[in-house]
């Protein structure tokens, strides 16, 4: 175990892909999954794949959805322990030529993926500070933070902020005993992957969607969620403010 036994955690987007990885990782670890989509119906879906967790629905892009649906795990539990923010507009919602992108689009990624996050890691901070409890923050960025993708400069842009956010929420709330790390996946195989590569060819791009990994595969959902569960367990108490890449040696390139 990794000292997660019996922590209550909250994983935005938990229903599918990388979130159900990191979901199936943190509950293999002993923690209890609050799972919250932006539908109840498809929140409580999500939470049955998964032993002790339960569904909650918020729209994370609404800072008082975000704030209910916290203080509504909050009660059902009785505690929170930390919040893995890996909800993200992402696939072929986020590609879009840069000259012709709508301000829609822009709106919709930014508000769910940068505004998201600090609404879900502010209000869990603030319950964590209010009970006096230490806590773990991770946020799921992506290698897209650091290298550049076709057609996802405003979904890249994102995630780089959510790295530096991390750096500096880490600074501000490490007086709490409040950590905070991010976790930066590579080419990850689940369904929103094969919808990318897809999207990709068909607008004639390529380049970092479709480079093959020094490790020569692609990662699955699961290794992201071990890193995830790893940065919040007891194995990483001093470490915090840092950003893991899980892309099997992309970066390296």
């Amino acid at each position: 175990m990794n000292g997660l036994e019996g922590k209550v955690i909250i994983v935005s987007g938990g229903a599918a892909g990388i979130g159900r990885g990191i979901c199936e990782a943190l509950t293999a670890n002993g923690a209890l999954v609050a799972i919250v989509q932006r539908t109840a119906d498809a929140a409580e879906r999500a939470a049955l794949l998964h032993r002790g967790a339960r569904g909650f629905a918020a729209d994370i892009s609404d800072a008082e959805q975000v704030h209910k649906a916290v203080n509504a795990v909050a009660r059902s539990f009785g505690r929170i322990d930390g919040l893995v923010n890996n909800a993200s507009v992402t696939g072929p919602a986020a590609l879009t030529p840069f000259p012709s992108m709508s301000t829609e689009i822009v709106h919709k990624i930014v508000d769910t993926n940068l505004k998201g996050t600090i609404w879900c890691s502010q209000a869990v901070a603030r319950h964590l500070i209010d009970r006096s409890s230490s806590g773990t923050i991770v946020h799921v960025s992506s290698v897209g933070a650091f290298a550049a993708q076709e057609l996802a400069s405003v979904y890249c842009s994102t995630k780089a902020a959510q790295v530096s956010l991390a750096q500096s929420m880490a600074l501000e709330l490490a007086p709490y005993r409040i950590r905070v790390n991010a976790v930066a996946p590579g080419d990850i195989d689940t369904e929103t992957s094969s919808e990318i590569a897809g999207h990709v060819l068909s607008r004639g791009a390529e380049g970092k969607y479709l480079r093959t990994t020094p490790l020569g595969r692609r990662g699955t959902a699961t290794e992201v969620g071990d890193a995830v569960a790893f940065l919040m367990g007891s194995r990483a108490t001093f470490i915090t403010g840092t950003t893991l890449t899980v892309d099997g040696g992309l970066l390296a390139w």
